[in-house]
């Protein structure tokens, strides 16, 4: 049997399936996996792209990957193609997409190199406690958290935001809302480390007191 993945772009555990169906171990490759596939070598294209200054390319491409992200999701559920497979390459590819737009328009200043070290240390922060959990025999299960899949919506509005405003030179009329919304990811993102560690402290304390 294999199992869900322990970590996703949502938090821990999160299986994109529906509610009562189980991944399929075969036919690997659906149409939602090939359309995920695509969404991942569509990473080094958008960072190209931002790295090259062409960011009206890069906002329609991170457009594309949000609609492809939610046309593989539907096609999965509403045929019932989710696979295991799947299940591993559509968060990995959320959270590929995501880190690589933040660190890139970090790099080059678009953004404050604070946040993209928050977001990404989030993540870091946040596997490395599974794999710990792992390593002590002692592997947690913990349900995504609201605040963590409202951490993901805002770090995605946040990121096309920025891109749009830079792709349509409208960074003047938008400033205010960059601002709001830079300051809304960074709050949640801090809430979801927190809820994060506090459920992995509470599992842990459990652990130990069972063994």
């Amino acid at each position: 049997m294999v199992s869900p993945p322990l970590y996703s772009a949502q938090g821990f555990g999160a299986l994109p399936a529906a509610a009562g169906t189980r991944p399929r171990a075969g036919t690997p490759l659906s149409i939602p996996n090939l359309i995920t596939l695509a969404r991942i070598l569509l990473v080094p294209v958008v960072v190209w792209a931002i790295a090259s200054h062409a960011m009206l390319a890069a906002f329609i491409l991170f457009v594309a990957a949000g609609v492809s992200d939610a046309v593989d999701g539907l096609l999965a559920k509403r045929f019932g193609m989710t696979t295991v497979l799947g299940a591993y390459l559509d968060p990995l590819a959320d959270k590929a997409l995501i880190v690589s737009i933040y660190v890139t328009l970090g790099i080059y200043r678009e953004i404050p190199g604070w946040l993209v070290i928050l977001v990404v240390s989030r993540d870091i922060m946040i596997v490395s406690a599974v794999m710990l959990s792992w390593l002590v025999g002692s592997p947690v299960k913990v349900k995504p958290l609201l605040v963590s899949k409202l951490n993901t919506v805002a770090q995605i509005v946040f990121a096309c935001v920025v891109l749009g405003s830079l792709g349509f030179d409208i960074e003047k009329q938008t400033e205010t809302l960059v601002l709001v919304l830079m300051g809304l990811v960074a709050a949640l993102t801090l809430l979801s480390v927190a809820a994060y560690v506090a459920e992995w402290i509470r599992h842990m304390n459990s652990a130990a007191a069972r063994s």
